[in-house]
């Protein structure tokens, strides 16, 4: 007897039923409430149909992460929240085992992503919020990052425009809290052999990308693009430090 737990299948597991005290070895078969304990230590505790995990339950993992909420067919699907062991955490919408729909995550360093989600990734409008600066990032998001939205800053200044790797690229415009606006342009560079791992919850979202930013304005201003290099220099450390 088979039952799929997580990624891997898991061959040989008991459960012990919540309301007799009888443990089986297979949950083949039952319906209710039960604890089933697998072979790599990892728990599930909660409702079964028919030997499936169905309905609300909790999930222990060998890693330290913990999920609490609804299943349908042995997977995470509908409302829960997963703690990801010294990860963050996030609460919302799930579909067969991943983030999907609307929810919130929470990271190690209290940044804050509240938005919408596809197959485990942000997708859709959402917002980032920089818990140490207060800076946001809002828009639309595909595919884990930023493409199309604004980099807002807590005095009202604020750009908009096109992002790639969650930062500016192409053509744009600053809004200065004094009513100024300035438009111009962002290219992107990439330092050679700057790239490092970042872990997102369980799928994660792929390559952290160290990127130069360089700003040309449309006009001939000094002042203006004096002000543009400033701001984007503080994002730039603010991205690369707790992002």
């Amino acid at each position: 007897n088979q039952i799929i737990m997580g990624e891997e299948e898991q061959t040989e597991y008991t459960i012990t039923i919540t309301e007799t005290g009888e443990t089986r070895k297979s949950s083949r078969g039952f319906s209710g409430h039960a604890t089933a304990t697998y072979p790599n230590a990892e728990v599930y505790e909660g409702n079964f149909e028919e030997g499936i995990r169905t309905g609300k339950g909790k999930y222990k993992y060998a890693n330290g992460d913990n999920y609490e909420g609804d299943f349908k067919a042995n997977l995470k699907h509908g409302i829960g929240k997963m703690i990801y062991n010294e990860k963050g955490d996030y609460y919302g919408y799930w579909e067969n085992g991943k983030r999907h729909g609307e929810g919130v995550f929470t990271y190690p360093n209290k940044d804050v992503y509240s938005g919408w989600w596809k197959f485990g990734k942000k997708d859709g409008k959402g917002t980032y919020i920089f818990f140490e600066t207060g800076m946001k990032l809002f828009g639309e998001w595909r595919n884990g990052t930023l493409e199309d939205g604004k980099w807002i800053f807590p005095n009202g200044t604020y750009y908009e425009g096109l992002f790639a790797n969650n930062q500016p690229t192409g053509k744009g415009k600053w809004y200065f809290n004094n009513g100024n606006v300035v438009e111009g342009a962002y290219a992107q560079s990439k330092p050679v052999d700057e790239e490092e791992d970042i872990e997102e919850g369980e799928e994660g979202e792929g390559k952290k990308i160290k990127i130069k930013l360089e700003w040309k304005t449309d006009s001939n201003i000094a002042k203006s693009a004096e002000l543009v290099n400033s701001v984007e220099q503080q994002f730039n450390e603010e991205f690369q430090n707790n992002r």
